[in-house]
């Protein structure tokens, strides 16, 4: 255990036991003070994301929660990215003890194992975010998490998986790109699996934290990016480095947010804080995504309306070479015994709860168009 670990175990400990040993020492001789025993047990949490974006509003309903069910017992030290820790380094942070918790996405964490990708922007089967999801939580993903992340990895968290994200834009181009002829040499900014993906389709990648993508676009590091989703692009001011926008694409079609805690002080709770942490995530996952539909087609609608932004529809080529790549990509991860087992798993479920979805699922595009004609760009 780490010095950090074991500085911040003696603190909860105090707060959890040593105020009431203290007062009960002490009683002989002055009563303890009342507020001592009251006094909240503070979890430090630091996000991936700057203090601006829309995920750091999600990351607020999520403590709001925690600290309305715990009555007051649990308070959390919510902090932007930087703060503590660089936006990719907050897993070690947590692992480390120097933070007891963040919000953040696994990909981030993609340099430790390729495996990280899979619980959040790995190959595209025909599940959605929400299929994926419930893949984690119902189909094996969650103990296969365990296994990377503890067995394998040796890190000292849990996770859980909370919000899943709408499939993200392929993202924002100077220019009109329609083939892939058109995107050979683009220098281009995404993170994890998909990253080998779009190299395999002849772009020159570079892996960046949110908060750098506009001064790296200023800079001529990269020429095209990706990030995720309007609101969170509109705020960091994508629409004054690029004009043309993108939407739908395979290469991050199945992402959620991961919540990590670390695991000494997970463990070190009363298991009625522990269940508000854990299914605290389950429910920030419903206000999240309300929140996300509603600023999200704002901040489109407006992406146009006021900032000159033309947003196209990602061509059918493109898409299929995406799913060309991730073959590729995918037969190459095969050869490790834990990513196969991982995309077996996915596979398994996909197969079973995509047709169910799919086959039951109406086309929703047909009705859109029969009560707002002309709107949808096909």
């Amino acid at each position: 255990m780490t010095v950090s670990n074991k500085q911040a175990l003696s603190r909860r400990s105090f707060l959890r036991t040593g105020a009431l040993a203290g007062g009960a020492a002490a009683g002989s001789v002055l009563a303890a003070p009342a507020v001592l025993a009251q006094s909240p047990l503070v979890m430090k949490m630091q996000t991936s994301w700057p203090a601006s974006d829309i995920w750091m509003d999600f990351a607020r309903e999520y403590t709001a929660r925690v600290e309305e069910m715990s009555g007051g017992r649990l308070r959390v030290d919510l902090l932007p990215a930087g703060a503590v820790v660089g936006a990719f380094q907050v897993m070690d942070a947590v692992h480390d003890g120097v933070i007891d918790a963040t919000h953040t996405v696994p990909v981030y964490w993609y340099g430790k194992h390729k495996a990280a990708s899979f619980f959040g922007t790995g190959p595209v089967y025909g599940g959605s975010a929400t299929t994926m999801l419930g893949w984690f939580y119902q189909g094996g993903g969650a103990e296969l998490y365990r296994e990377l992340t503890q067995d394998i990895l040796g890190l000292n968290v849990y996770g859980f998986m909370g919000m899943p994200m709408p499939a993200q834009p392929f993202g924002w181009f100077k220019g009109t790109v329609n083939s892939v002829a058109d995107i050979q040499g683009f220098k281009y900014r995404t993170v994890g699996l998909a990253a080998d993906l779009l190299q395999q389709m002849g772009m020159s990648v570079a892996q960046l934290p949110g908060g750098e993508i506009v001064p790296a676009m200023e800079r001529g590091v990269i020429d095209a990016f990706e990030f995720n989703n309007p609101s969170s692009d509109r705020r960091f001011g994508a629409q004054d480095v690029a004009k043309n926008y993108y939407l739908s694409s395979y290469h991050q079609a199945s992402e959620a947010f991961e919540f990590t805690f670390n695991k000494d002080f997970f463990d070190d709770l009363d298991p009625d804080l522990q269940a508000i942490l854990k299914y605290g995530v389950e429910a920030s996952a419903t206000s999240n995504l309300a929140l996300a539909m509603r600023e999200y087609s704002k901040d489109l609608e407006e992406l146009q309306s006021q900032d000159g932004v033309t947003v196209h529809r990602t061509s059918k080529e493109i898409l299929a070479a995406q799913l060309e790549a991730w073959d590729t990509l995918i037969a190459d991860l095969e050869t490790d015994p834990y990513n196969k087992k991982v995309m077996d798993s996915q596979r398994a479920w996909v197969e079973k709860v995509s047709y169910y979805e799919l086959m039951g699922a109406p086309d929703l595009g047909l009705a859109y168009e029969h009560y707002f004609p002309g709107k949808l760009k096909l």
